[in-house]
């Protein structure tokens, strides 16, 4: 119990908000607990601490302020250095000629308010906000380890002995940590702790003419980051190479290697790709979390037709199933949701990859490895010798890969892979094109879907959004879908970093073969052919699925528009 604790259970009986009971309950309790008597009254009495805030604030002639989704100017944080934000625990949220603003939690706490008109040089005045909403404001705004990050720059920049020491260049003795190594070793570590404390799948350390790049992909999405300065670019590279056990000697090819790291407890793998460029080494480094993939169709974001279909297909006995889309559509991950879906004791399941991702538990994982020349069709011909009920083939890429698995289809295996095609119906031509025969096409594959990826909207900062007439004009004839329906958008808040996006889902055009359309495949028909007979059987489109997802007030036509633009209706 605090020593202002009685007084606020005074304010608040005198205004009404408790009984004298409730108050001297509250007060045992805090007693004996050690904990904050307001904490005890929302427990207590269920009512919403933001009430309580608002009764004291009032008595002492201050404002409550919602700190969720307000957008704060960037000169208003500016205002405030991240030390001192952190320190007192507080957040700026606005500022004019000679009045800074801050909010706390404790309207009682006005020692903060005079060391920071003190420290700011400043006069500065203050609002009432809950402490859990100040706490991740200030998460959102002074990321710990962005100040991490800046600090550990300057380290860098004002230490001579390191300074030379990385201006000098790696040697082979770089494996070996000193104490001037120690800085870059705590970077980068750093910078993998950043990318997935803000949800990113990569990470790209670019060395461009005049600085070295770090942008770490959010959603889809590339966001640059505050960037090293160029002269470390050497040393940090190097420090990627020996994490995930690549030749630093060797700077004029490309090179593959992969890191295991634990981040607050939680087990991730990067894979690592190193590839020489006009000023220096570029890296990426793809953040697989494992936890991520760990997904049921429900999650995948089909409506409930679509995935009471999909359910259908993987549970056939035999066929072929092939997902579709350009690289980074999800593809991988949709098929690793089937197999979790489907992955019983009774069922025996091999998978045959390039490379191998996730271990998934219970289900045989083959890695691909062309060098010895394990290639896919290597790996498939002794697949099928082990007798599999179910195999997951990474990608069709050539026509001996797609003819091993059209004869495990055909000889009682249900088959999952992917192909590269802009369209469900195009994957029929794809095949044929690889060189398989159209009869054995039209007799083994059951289905193909296609999918993309498009951005959720956040949740905490959705609002209403009106059709611009650009996006009429872009919808063309299917703008009477969306023509009655209430669609929605983002504003940008603390929770998405500004963006008004926070996840993705994907959208999908499932083709499920009929005898017609096997038919037309074995009479070798056009793919327009084949799409408009898919249109007849009810197959939507991408873009449809989108616009259905637009007025479910899941995502947003920029969104549909940006990966479907090129797709045909």
């Amino acid at each position: 119990m605090t020593a202002n604790d009685e007084y606020i259970v005074e304010i608040l009986e005198n205004v009404g908000l408790i009984q004298h009971r409730q108050g001297a309950e509250a007060l045992r309790s805090a007693q004996k607990e050690g904990k904050d008597v307001t904490d005890i009254l929302v427990r207590n009495t269920g009512m919403p601490k933001i009430d309580i805030l608002k009764a004291l604030a009032t008595q002492f002639g201050m404002e409550t302020v919602a700190l969720t989704g307000m957008a704060i100017e960037k000169e208003v944080i500016d205002a405030v250095p991240a030390r001192i934000a952190r320190r007192y625990r507080i957040v700026p949220v606005h500022r004019n000629d000679a009045t800074l603003t801050v909010a706390l939690s404790d309207p009682f706490d006005v020692e903060t308010l005079d060391s920071l008109r003190y420290i700011l040089k400043t006069n500065v005045e203050g609002v009432i906000a809950p402490q859990e909403e100040i706490e991740i404001t200030l998460d959102q705004y002074y990321p710990q380890v962005d100040e991490d990050v800046k600090t550990m720059f300057t380290d860098l920049q004002e230490d001579t002995d390191a300074r030379e020491h990385l201006a000098a260049g790696v040697s082979d003795e770089y494996a070996d940590v000193t104490e001037a190594d120690e800085p870059i070793i705590k970077l980068v570590n750093l910078v993998i702790l950043e990318a997935f404390r803000r949800r990113a799948s990569d990470i790209h350390l670019e060395p461009l003419e005049r600085k070295f790049r770090v942008r770490y992909r959010i959603d889809g999405v590339l966001h640059e980051m505050e960037s090293p300065p160029r002269r470390l670019q050497s040393a940090i590279i190097s420090r990627v190479k020996i994490m995930s056990g690549m030749s630093i000697a060797e700077k004029r090819l490309p090179q593959d290697g992969r890191i295991q790291i634990n981040v607050t407890d939680r087990e991730l793998d990067l894979r690592v790709s190193v590839l020489p460029a006009n000023h220096g080494e570029t890296v990426v480094m793809r953040i697989l979390d494992k936890s991520s993939m760990l997904l049921g169709l429900p999650q995948l974001g089909f409506f409930s037709d679509d995935q009471q279909t999909f359910e259908r297909l993987i549970q056939l006995s035999d066929g072929i199933l092939l997902v579709t889309g350009p690289t980074g559509s999800g593809k991988t991950t949709t098929l690793y949701a089937c197999l979790n879906a489907i992955n019983k004791p009774d069922r025996k399941i091999i998978t045959v990859e390039d490379p191998v991702e996730y271990q998934l538990g219970g289900i045989n994982q083959v890695q691909v490895r062309t060098d010895i020349g394990m290639t896919f069709a290597a790996a498939l011909r002794s697949i099928l010798r082990q007798a599999p009920n179910i195999i997951m083939i990474g990608e069709v890429r050539d026509l001996e890969t797609a003819e091993i698995a059209v004869n495990a289809s055909l000889t009682g295996h249900l088959v999952f892979s992917t192909l590269h095609t802009n369209d469900a119906p195009s994957a029929i031509p794809r095949l044929i094109d690889i060189g398989v025969k159209p009869f054995l096409v039209s007799s083994s594959v059951r289905a193909v879907m296609a999918q993309r990826l498009v951005r959720r909207i956040c949740s905490r900062c959705k609002q209403e959004h009106k059709p611009t007439d650009t996006e009429l004009h872009l919808l063309g004839p299917a703008a009477a879908q969306v023509a009655d329906a209430q669609l929605y958008a983002g504003r940008g808040c603390n929770d998405c970093n500004g963006t008004g996006y926070r996840g993705r889902m994907g959208i999908y055009e499932i083709f499920v073969l009929d005898d017609t359309v096997r038919n037309m495949i074995h009479g070798q028909v056009a793919a327009a052919d084949l799409r408009s007979e898919a249109r007849r059987l009810g197959m939507r489109t991408l873009r449809e699925d989108g616009l259905r997802k637009c007025v479910a007030g899941m995502t947003t036509l920029d969104e549909v528009f940006r990966v479907t633009m090129g797709d045909r209706d």
